[in-house]
Formats: structure tokens, C-alpha cells, sequence
């Protein structure tokens, strides 16, 4: 029921408010696909932005494989997430960051919570991480729409 302590887990309800919010022009919070670009082919939840667990999870052990993959990570908090770094200290300022709402299969998929805990391990608040628990499955069972990129 938990990804990780800190991180609440919200239902269809409040995805629905999250995705008003943004469609209103709310510019702080984000709602993310975490799936691989193969699985949102299939549908996705509208006005969710796809940021696939492959692009900011980093190994077991905590690393990259590839610098790319670091750079890629920097460019997602700095970009899409809005945290700014101080290349000088090497650290991370996230009070300006948005609040991300993370889905992805369903209740037996890790994607949306691997990014959680990179997210959580690179600084993020965790007051600033919703999980979808129910994901697509859950999107798709109750009779939502979704869209096909």
C-alpha cells in the first residue's frame, strides 16, 4: 500500500482533482506515466507525461550505467521536474519542484516505484511524490478514459 514512507498513495479520485488542477493551468504538479514507451502505446491516462522508469532508475547498487543516463536524469529534474541544480556544490534545491502524481501497470508493476526511490535517493520530497497504486489496471477497470499516443 506504501511505495516508501512519505509517499502518499492516492486513488482515481485524486488523479481526477490532479489532472483538473493541471488542465486549469496548475503548472506545479505533473501527472507521469512511469511505463516504458511500448506499454503507453497501448493507452495512457489523458494529460499524463510520459517519463518511462528506465530514463531516471538508476541499478541496485544505486548508479548509472552510462554517464547519458546521469545526464538524462539532470535534464528530467531540471526540465520536466522544475528542481535546480547548483552545479557548484553538487546538490539539488527542490523547493520550486512539482508535486508528481507516478502510475504505472497496476498494483504488480515496479516501474512507477522505481522512480520513486531514484527520485527519493537524489533528494525529492517526499511531500512531493504521489502513487497511483492502481495504475492502468485500476485506470482501466473502473471505466476511465484513456488515449493512445
Amino acid at each position: 500500500m506504501t511505495a516508501l514512507p512519505g509517499v502518499d498513495t492516492v486513488g482515481e479520485l485524486e488523479v481526477l482533482d490532479y489532472l483538473h488542477r493541471i488542465h486549469q493551468g496548475d503548472d506545479s504538479v505533473l501527472v507521469v506515466d512511469s511505463r516504458t514507451p511500448d506499454w503507453v502505446l497501448r493507452g495512457t491516462i489523458p494529460g499524463s507525461v510520459n517519463i518511462p522508469w528506465s530514463k531516471i532508475s538508476t541499478d541496485v547498487g544505486g548508479t548509472f550505467q552510462t554517464p547519458g543516463e546521469s545526464e538524462t536524469l539532470v535534464q528530467i529534474l531540471s526540465d520536466e521536474f522544475g528542481a535546480r541544480q547548483d552545479a557548484a556544490k553538487g546538490t539539488w534545491d527542490f523547493s520550486n519542484a512539482k508535486t508528481l502524481v507516478l502510475f504505472c501497470n497496476g498494483i504488480w508493476c515496479g516501474q512507477s516505484t522505481a522512480n520513486i526511490q531514484t527520485l527519493v535517493e537524489n533528494g525529492y520530497p517526499v511531500h512531493k511524490l504521489k502513487w497511483y497504486r492502481g495504475g492502468m489496471q485500476d485506470w482501466v477497470s473502473v471505466g476511465l478514459t484513456m488515449v493512445k499516443p
